[in-house]
């Protein structure tokens, strides 16, 4: 058995792109304003990281209008949902301390 660290996703373990993807799992679709005061990040930033998220399949970004005013809506995408469960069990077992188990020599 590999060491779990080997599970862990580079793309969702920065904190931020952590943070949206775990704020994106407790919802269906989120827009760009709620998300952005929910995880206390500026406009600039978010947009960088969902870019990165978004290369990655993770989030799914659809754009339109209420009224005049454009709006973005984000949601988590099934192979976003997968890579973040997969990388939560990575980090509880990590965390958990149990050392892997393999073949005794």
């Amino acid at each position: 058995m590999t060491h779990p660290r080997k599970w862990l996703d580079s793309v969702i373990h920065a904190p931020v792109r952590f943070s949206i993807a775990a704020a994106l799992a407790s919802v269906d679709e989120a827009d760009f304003r709620t998300l952005r005061d929910a995880i206390e990040i500026t406009d600039s930033a978010l947009s960088k990281q969902i870019a990165l998220l978004e290369e990655a399949g993770y989030v799914k970004v659809r754009k339109g209008f209420v009224g005049k005013r454009a709006r973005t809506w984000l949601s988590l995408s099934p192979k976003g949902r997968t890579a973040l469960t997969r990388h939560v069990t990575a980090l509880q077992e990590i965390a958990s301390g149990t050392p892997p188990v393999g073949d005794a020599d």
